[in-house]
């Protein structure tokens, strides 16, 4: 991988980071308790119960991407970093750039 490469990657990331630390920030005041005072009735309030379930299930996985965009980071200049951890054969950049802290191959992925 070049060192053009490289910066690109290191850009997307930062740009990746700065995303999913929005959408986290955002979820966490959407999964704090329900106020009593806020349901209509009991069924608004169920219903506001399953959508809170429903964000701290996607906060999860944020948080999961955000640690591994993190991992991503620290080794971007790392000699090792863009190769499939199975089969140890480049990842395509195109595929780095979308999802920055990919560490398969489609190949592999679809095996």
């Amino acid at each position: 991988m070049t060192t053009t490469q490289k910066q690109k990657l290191q850009m997307a990331i930062e740009e990746a980071l700065v995303c999913v630390e929005k959408e986290i920030k955002e979820l966490q005041d959407l999964t704090k308790p329900i106020k009593p005072e806020c349901a209509l009735g009991s069924l608004a309030r169920f219903e506001l119960m399953n959508d809170q379930d429903i964000y701290e299930k996607t906060l999860q996985e944020n948080l999961l991407r955000h640690k591994k965009l993190l991992l991503a980071e620290s080794k971007v200049n790392k000699e090792d970093f863009g190769l499939c951890i199975e089969c140890d054969e480049e990842i395509n950049f195109e595929r780095l750039l979308l999802i920055p802290e990919s560490t398969h191959c489609m190949e592999c992925l679809q095996s």
